[in-house]
């Protein structure tokens, strides 16, 4: 998946079976935890990859008490190479997963009975970039190329692009691409996946050896999916949708979770630095200037939120689906045939939890946010 690192990979084994507790932090006691007078309940949210600042907001929330204050004890399950979030809630070994809305459509199509209860990331991260002499500045631009892509659900922003340019899969030479970007670098890929909170990092953080300085942003060019008006929905907090509707403790258990997960990227959005180094200390492996980049570059996805961050905006989600149900892969088939039923999503937790987050004073809009200034480092070092 696009989540997934060069680092990561060497330690996805172990990484699965790690956790993080919010059994600390800053926050002040409430009503629903051990302080006052009962017992937290514990939670469990699997990621869909390991400890890194796509995640900021969930391990940010642990760390300062948020979930605590909401009367959850939340361990925080780390993802891997071989782990599908969407089937580890499914199959009911985790109260909550995060996870990109088109891979998880299928997975509803063939039988999951889950629901997005939290849209965080509105702009999808996704690019397609190429060295400035390849003259590849739009998807019409792509034909005759070689064109890299992970697959694994990561393709069909690409595809879609194409296809809505008139570029079909056969105008190119695709690309099984590794999850780094040394195929781009040795110039055996044109043009590459890169999201922007990590592989686009990557290649600003080497060398490039006719200039002997690191590769600057005026190097490359990028396509935008949301500018060419295919990007998908991607991160989102899914919860158990026949859970949701047969137990209400449940029920009201998800918005506090999803309230505290928000106030969790809101301390991200307001303290990008300390985000990084709590994600740091919680054991990812990125190096500092990489994982204050990914921090940055995650705010941008979130904020500012159009209708408060969370919310599922209905023509994002109709173009998702839209897609989902008719973009073409290379073997012809396409990610869902028929429209996901009314449970795939809801706003309902997340009014609730935006609502009680507003009386509080939180900023839950950032209109004023501005991203700050990350100077990359060689090796993200």
């Amino acid at each position: 998946m696009g989540s997934r690192t060069r680092w990561g990979l060497a330690l996805a084994a172990s990484a699965m079976l790690l956790g993080v507790t919010a059994c600390g932090g800053g926050g002040t006691p409430s009503s629903g935890d051990s302080a006052g007078g009962s017992e937290p309940v514990k939670v469990k949210l699997q990621l869909q990859w390991v400890a890194q600042a796509q995640f900021a907001g969930y391990y940010a929330a642990v760390d300062q008490g948020y979930y605590k204050d909401e009367g959850l004890d939340v361990q925080i399950v780390e993802g891997g190479p071989d782990i599908v979030p969407q089937d580890v809630l499914s199959a009911g070994d985790v109260d909550y997963a995060i996870s990109w809305v088109p891979k998880v459509l299928g997975s509803i199509e063939q039988g999951a009975k889950i629901t997005d209860v939290a849209q965080i990331f509105e702009r999808s991260a996704t690019t397609q970039i190429s060295f400035k002499d390849k003259s590849i500045a739009d998807p019409a631009q792509l034909a005759g190329k070689k064109v890299g892509s992970w697959g694994y659900g990561n393709e069909w922003e690409l595809f879609a692009g194409m296809q809505k340019a008139g570029v079909q899969l056969s105008d190119i030479k695709l690309i099984q691409q590794a999850f780094d970007m040394n195929g781009f670098l040795s110039g055996d890929i044109d043009a590459a996946q890169a999201m922007t909170y990590n592989e686009y990092a990557q290649v600003l953080e080497t060398k490039n050896p006719k200039t002997g300085q690191l590769y600057q942003p005026s190097d490359l060019n990028v396509i935008d999916w949301n500018k060419v008006g295919t990007a998908m929905l991607q991160d989102a907090i899914w919860a158990n949708s026949d859970r949701l509707a047969s137990d209400p403790a449940y029920a009201d258990e998800t918005t506090k979770f999803i309230k505290a997960s928000i106030k969790g990227w809101v301390y991200a959005r307001d303290n990008p630095d300390q985000a990084a180094k709590i994600v740091t200390a919680a054991g990812s492996q990125l190096g500092q200037s990489h994982q204050l980049w990914m921090t940055n570059e995650v705010n941008k996805l979130i904020w500012p939120s159009g209708h408060g961050i969370g919310m599922i905006d209905d023509a994002s989600w109709k173009r998702t689906v839209d897609i989902a149900l008719g973009t073409k892969n290379e073997t012809g088939a396409t990610i869902i045939s028929k429209a996901p039923p009314e449970t795939a999503k809801t706003n309902e937790y997340v009014e609730k939890a935006l609502s009680e987050l507003k009386a509080d004073g939180v900023d839950v809009d950032g209109k004023g946010f501005k991203p700050i200034t990350v100077q990359l480092q060689e090796g993200g070092n």
